[in-house]
């Protein structure tokens, strides 16, 4: 088998090396992409359940921060030292009631925004892979089949055993890009519901943290020399 498909690249024209190898390395990078995301997003949801877990237990609001600020978490650490930080602005501001609902509420929906900026980052390259890798065998296709016709027009001959192992080779060109554009689109949904369901938990996450700070935070739980 590997014999064979040596002998069909050395066979192959320039342009029909030069595709298959563009789709050769569009296939090594997203799979190397798809891989790293996988573990990325997979710790990304991880770290979310265990920041709600941390949020609906009995620990103090002061303890729930400490909590979350390990380096395990990344996500809840950032979204967390964000709500606190804002809180600690708005309480030497004053009029903390009043600020706290709003102010608190958007930039708690910033920071939701910016993480999933960041989990979805790259992911276009992914699905342009997916819709062009077919395109791009389908033009190494066609550029065989022309290639392939204007040797049988040399030959004077359209004999079937003259025909077939040029149109055979053309049609390689199509089925690596469809090898390399069906994981790419099965990755993409994947990670498309991934997201979803991650960007829920940070939904629910900064909801949660809110309304600790609401009800524990006025009561200094967060101040410097408060009840943490």
């Amino acid at each position: 088998m590997f014999d064979e498909a040596l002998a069909l690249w050395a066979q192959a024209t320039l342009v029909a090396k030069l595709v298959l190898l563009l789709l050769f390395v569009m296939s090594l990078c997203s799979w190397a992409f798809m891989l790293a995301k996988w573990r990325e997003l997979r710790l990304a949801r991880n770290d979310m359940r265990r920041g709600i877990r941390v949020l609906l237990s009995d620990q103090d609001l002061h303890e729930a921060v400490s909590s979350l600020s390990r380096p395990g978490t990344p996500l809840s650490r950032r979204m967390s030292a964000l709500g606190t930080r804002e809180y600690e602005r708005l309480a030497r501001r004053g009029d903390l009631e009043r600020l706290l609902a709003d102010n608190m509420r958007r930039m708690l929906r910033h920071g939701v925004a910016q993480e999933m900026r960041g989990l979805s980052r790259f992911l276009p390259l992914l699905a342009t892979t997916a819709n062009t890798a077919p395109f791009i065998g389908l033009f190494g296709t066609v550029w065989g089949i022309i290639h392939a016709f204007h040797s049988i027009g040399h030959m004077k001959s359209a004999a079937l055993a003259t025909v077939a192992p040029g149109i055979s080779e053309a049609l390689i060109a199509t089925a690596v890009g469809l090898a390399v554009a069906i994981p790419a689109t099965a990755g993409y949904n994947v990670f498309c519901g991934m997201l979803a369901a991650i960007e829920g938990q940070c939904v629910s996450f900064a909801g949660l943290f809110l309304n600790r700070l609401r009800q524990e935070a006025p009561h200094g739980a967060l101040l410097p020399g408060g009840e943490g």
